[in-house]
């Protein structure tokens, strides 16, 4: 599979308010130096704990925020220091679906307007042509036809959400990038939505980047995970991989947090003492080591990279027995 979406060490830094004399009071870390890759047809999980900068990476991807560093790339071209005026043929390829499914849509419209607004931004459509797209995306995401002309308010959370999802497709969009997109529905809901963006992901060959907390429908999702901490990717594997054989420290810790619907199977639980340290002043070294059961002396001064693990397309950013990367 071809890279359709590349994040080359992305930073993001949110400056503080200065203070009364004027002076730089410092930074948010909130993007410290991420990289990853995404292919056409696949979904990459971002997976971490609030605020490790997860909805952050989603945001300057998509050019609502601005970002500090690095650079991000569509089909091999440059996105990040794209000029205002040559964005919009980007953002036609690039949509998101956002968490609340409500306040993300326009109480005010009717649900033609909603899905139609895209097409009619780029030019894609008007008249009975527009009717008939919008329709048609409507099938798409299994909402009668005649639902068109209602408002928001006049539907459940998970219609909304498929609302925000077709109009997110509206566009012809390769690329959608879901923040916390059923963090918000019922459980029953969520496993539909979920069901619902990988029948779509098929049907359209769409690149989804699924950022979440929720590492059980990640399981079920995702292709490829990449693990946050602290505006950094500890962590990157495939889902087989991530889930049955974690390396990070962090990473297991997370997923021994998930709960397990059978009472009889018994697990070693990962406790972590202390809170997570501030991005404003983050821990030299590898950022994890004041949580870390297993610290030693280097994790305190020397930054893990990102390296290959003995698991073949695993890599993680960890001092305890990482091989060296492959060339």
């Amino acid at each position: 599979m071809s890279a359709l979406l590349e994040v080359r060490d992305l930073k993001k830094h949110f400056p503080l308010p200065s203070s009364f004399f004027g002076s730089n009071r410092g930074f948010v870390y909130a993007l410290d130096g991420v990289s990853f890759t995404l292919s056409k047809g696949e979904t990459l999980s971002i997976v971490g704990e609030s605020g490790c900068g997860k909805s952050t990476l989603g945001k300057t991807i998509l050019r609502l925020v601005e970002p500090t560093g690095g650079e991000v790339l569509l089909d091999g071209q440059r996105i990040d220091n794209l000029p205002q005026s040559a964005l919009r043929q980007m953002r036609r390829r690039v949509q998101v679906v956002f968490q609340d499914p409500f306040s993300s849509l326009n109480p005010r419209q009717r649900v033609r307007d909603i899905i139609g607004e895209p097409i009619v931004n780029f030019g894609l459509a008007s008249g009975s042509e527009l009717e008939d797209r919008v329709a048609a995306l409507m099938d798409k995401v299994r909402l009668p036809r005649d639902a068109m002309h209602r408002f928001p308010h006049e539907f459940s959370g998970g219609q909304r959400q498929r609302i925000g999802i077709a109009r997110a497709l509206a566009p012809g969009s390769d690329l959608i990038i879901c923040d916390e997109a059923v963090s918000a529905l019922d459980v029953s809901v969520k496993a539909q939505i979920v069901n619902l963006l990988s029948d779509l992901q098929d049907e359209l060959g769409l690149a989804l980047l699924f950022i979440s907390h929720d590492l059980a429908i990640v399981e079920h999702l995702t292709h490829r995970v990449a693990v946050m901490y602290l505006g950094k990717v500890v962590e990157l594997a495939d889902r087989r991989t991530l889930f049955a054989a974690p390396h990070h420290p962090y990473t297991k810790a997370l997923l021994s947090a998930v709960p397990v619907p059978d009472p009889t199977i018994k697990r070693q639980r990962v406790i972590l003492k202390g809170d997570v340290p501030s991005p404003i002043n983050p821990p030299t070294g590898c950022r994890f080591h004041t949580r870390c059961p297993y610290v030693f002396d280097r994790c305190k001064v020397e930054e893990p990279l990102l390296r290959a693990t003995s698991v073949p397309g695993q890599v993680a950013a960890c001092h305890l027995d990482v091989m060296p990367a492959h060339v």
